[in-house]
C-alpha cells in the first residue's frame, strides 16, 4: 500500500492526540494539530478511512485500526531515534532536532530503523523525555508529574518536557534546566502560581507556571 507523508502526518496526529483526550479524535482536534481547515481534514480521513487506516465515522470521532496503529508507531519510533542520534552523535541541541527528525522519519527502510536502535543502545526516552516505541510497538512509560504537582521541600529529577517548541527549549537552556536537572521546591505563591526551587542543589530560581506545568519530574523524595 502506497501512502504519503502527508497521510502518515495525519496517523502520527490521530495517535497523539488519542494519547492525549483516551477517546477517539474529533475532527476539530486533528484541524488544530494539523493547523489546517476541517474540510481538508474531512477530505483526508475519508481517504485514510478507504485505505483501512482508520475507523470514521462523521460526528462519532476517528480511532487507528490495526495498520493505522503500527505506521503510526513506527514514525514515532523513528522520530525519537533520529532526535537521539543527533543530539549524541552528532552534537545537536534538543531545540535544533525537532524539525529534521520530521524529515528523518519518513524514510522506508525498517532495517535502518531497527539497526540505529541498535547502534544506540535501545534508548528508551529521546532528549525530550518521551518514550521510544520498541520494534513491537511497545512503550516504556515511568512514574513522572508536572513540576506543579510537587509540594513544598519535595524533590526530583527533570526526566522530561511536555512543551517542545525551539523558544521554550532555548529557554530552558537559559536557565540551566536539561533533563537530567535535580529541583527541590522551597515556595509555592499562591498569588501568581510560580514556584521557587532550588536547582542543582546550587542556587535558587524562580519559574512561572508556564514553565512548571511543561516539566515532568521523576520524585526522588
Amino acid at each position: 500500500m502506497q501512502i504519503s507523508q502527508t497521510e502518515e502526518n495525519y496517523l502520527k496526529a490521530i495517535f497523539k492526540i488519542a494519547q492525549k483526550v483516551g477517546k477517539a479524535v474529533s475532527t476539530n482536534a486533528i484541524s488544530k494539530e494539523m493547523a489546517t481547515s476541517a474540510a481538508s481534514v474531512t477530505d483526508m480521513l475519508k481517504r485514510l478511512s478507504d485505505k483501512n487506516l482508520i475507523n470514521y465515522q462523521r460526528y462519532k470521532g476517528v480511532t487507528l485500526t490495526q495498520d493505522g496503529h503500527k505506521i503510526a508507531t513506527s514514525l514515532i519510533r523513528k522520530h525519537r531515534l533520529w532526535e537521539v542520534f543527533l543530539v549524541e552523535k552528532l552534537n545537536f541541541n534538543w531545540d535544533e532536532v525537532h524539525d529534521i527528525a520530521e524529515q528523518l522519519e519518513h524514510i522506508k527502510s525498517e532495517e535502518l530503523c531497527n539497526r540505529l536502535d541498535l547502534y544506540l543502545g535501545n534508548p528508551k526516552f529521546d532528549p525530550h523525555g518521551d518514550p521510544i516505541p520498541d520494534i513491537d510497538g511497545n512503550f516504556t512509560y515511568r512514574e513522572q508529574v508536572a513540576l506543579t504537582k510537587l509540594k513544598k521541600n519535595e524533590a526530583g529529577i527533570v526526566v522530561g518536557v511536555r512543551e517542545h517548541s525551539k523558544p521554550f527549549l532555548q529557554y530552558l537552556g537559559q536557565l540551566g534546566l536539561t533533563l537530567g536537572s535535580s529541583i527541590t521546591v522551597i515556595e509555592k505563591f499562591s498569588f501568581d502560581d510560580s514556584i521557587k526551587i532550588i536547582l542543582n542543589n546550587k542556587h535558587e530560581q524562580t519559574l512561572t507556571p508556564k514553565v512548571s506545568q511543561n516539566l515532568f519530574i521523576q520524585k526522588t523524595n
